[in-house]
């Protein structure tokens, strides 16, 4: 028994340091993407958070197998888990719809900080440049210097127009 725990430890120490050296390479790589490509900043820094998220998820798990957990019961858990974010990426108004529109925006999407954007409504439309991409709310700066906070589920429903920042 003493040996079986013992190959664990090791085991978990091995998926630890996997973990770490992936994280450390993902970020490396994520910097020369930013070089080469001239996304900003900010954007390369969520992106990095969701990516640093999904391995320490994974890690948790490998490291739960090895030491035994019980898969049934971890199965439950995950797909528990995985309900709630399917949930979150129908549901319009709850916070779980603006969390997931908020990654998309960061990840795939034309826009980034310091473009100017106009959000098509059917009696006003609202157009400012982009302070600030959160992960519930996207900022936008009017003509009239005003601050307009729109969750981030409206701007992936909405129709955008979109100008582009000069380079």
């Amino acid at each position: 028994m003493e040996l079986l725990s013992h190959y664990k430890f090791i085991g978990s120490i091995i998926v630890f340091a996997v973990a770490f050296f992936s994280r450390w390479l993902i970020t490396k790589s994520l910097r020369k993407i930013q070089l080469k490509f001239g996304f900003q900043k900010a954007r390369i820094l969520v992106t990095n958070k969701i990516i640093t998220i999904l391995i320490y998820i994974t890690l948790i798990i490998v490291v739960a197998f090895i030491w035994g957990v019980d898969e049934k019961q971890l199965l439950i858990y995950v797909s528990s888990f995985l309900t709630i974010l399917g949930i979150a990426f129908f549901a319009q108004w709850s916070i779980l719809s603006n969390i997931t529109a908020g990654i998309i925006l960061f990840i795939n999407y034309p826009v980034k900080i310091g473009d100017s954007i106009t959000v098509l409504e059917k009696d006003n439309d609202i157009t400012g440049e982009i302070r600030d991409i959160g992960a519930f709310f996207i900022t936008l700066r009017t003509p009239e210097k005003e601050l307009i906070t729109l969750p981030n589920a409206i701007i992936l429903q909405k129709n955008i127009k979109y100008s582009p920042q000069p380079d």
